[in-house]
């Protein structure tokens, strides 16, 4: 259930705990602008939003991490600027009591090289991959995915992926511009350059991550910046691989939701397997004076988004079949 804001209530039990959540921040030191579809970008506003966000969920005083996914900065940012501004950015993360989790957004990486973003985005690696999983209580684990391992951003020009993330857009997209859909249709419309997908390796790593929570009767929280369902946002912002993704999740009964951002007027929808995936509104769009950022409430059977003006809040039950037995 989606609703708008206060028509879904806390729940009279108390949760295992309560994170923050917040998407596309796309924050540059540049005057407001307009989407390719000519929707209005709040560039220096989104990190008032931010700011909102960090300290609402410190003044609630139960949130006990926070998650960013992705598009910490936007692509219009001056390239002189690009590391200036991330760091802005995470300085105001940085400002809220408990970590926050980072992914890449395709716009961070037209700013800086991936390295160099998972430094600076302190992802808990013990190398340059940035994808991990972590556990905030025994009973949940959290995967995020980094749903540009394999795509035509972030990578050297010389380097293997890029090459062949390229040939693939060449298969699937006729278009000179790889960023315009015209001419697909349906979910091909997906193969554009601004999007990517989650690598060979990193799908082997995700099964032994699900098989290992299956084995713990964990439920799972998948996390990406790329949606993973057609229902939960328009085509041409899906995941290159969503299907592949999903197919492995599929095998198991553990993971209950999946989060995303990208899209930026948001969406959400349940899957034909009882997945939940709920896509967040943007930081980015929210006019002088407005927000979007929420929290989620985590409880042994359904996960509670409650949001702030522009996220709509949502009450994710999970199939009783599927539960796990906490």
């Amino acid at each position: 259930m989606a609703a708008a804001n206060g028509l879904v209530h806390a729940s009279a039990k108390k949760p295992l705990f309560t994170f923050g959540v917040i998407a596309d921040v796309q924050y540059a030191d540049i005057p407001d602008g307009r989407s390719f579809l000519g929707v209005p970008r709040y560039y220096r506003h989104s990190i008032s939003v931010l700011q909102r966000a960090v300290s609402t969920w410190n003044k609630q005083g139960n949130i006990k991490f926070s998650i960013n996914f992705g598009d910490t900065i936007d692509g219009f940012c001056p390239k002189d600027k690009s590391l200036w501004a991330v760091q802005k950015v995470i300085d105001e993360f940085e400002k809220f009591d408990g970590p926050t989790y980072h992914m890449f957004g395709n716009h961070c990486l037209y700013n800086l090289p991936r390295s160099k973003l998972v430094a600076l985005l302190k992802m808990p690696t013990d190398s340059d991959r940035a994808y991990y999983d972590f556990s905030p209580c025994p009973e949940y684990r959290f995967v995020v995915l980094d749903a540009y391992d394999f795509s035509a951003l972030g990578w050297p020009h010389d380097h293997p992926v890029t090459a062949a993330a390229l040939k693939l857009l060449d298969e699937k997209n006729p278009n000179t511009d790889k960023n315009s859909p015209d001419g697909l249709f349906g979910v091909d419309r997906r193969f554009l350059k601004f999007n990517g997908a989650v690598g060979k390796e990193q799908l082997s790593w995700l099964n032994d991550v699900l098989q290992d929570a299956s084995d713990r009767r964990q439920n799972v929280i998948l996390c990406s910046h790329l949606p993973m369902d057609p229902g939960a946002v328009y085509p041409a912002a899906l995941m290159w691989n969503y299907d592949e993704v999903m197919a492995i999740v599929r095998r198991y009964n553990c993971v209950k939701a999946c989060f995303a951002g990208h899209d930026h007027k948001g969406g959400y929808s349940v899957d034909s397997h009882g997945v939940h995936h709920r896509t967040l509104e943007a930081a980015l769009e929210c006019p002088p004076g407005t927000s979007a950022f929420g929290h989620i409430e985590v409880y042994p059977d359904k996960l509670l988004l409650v949001g702030s003006d522009g996220m709509a809040d949502t009450e994710m039950c999970f199939r009783s079949s599927d539960r796990a037995a906490l």
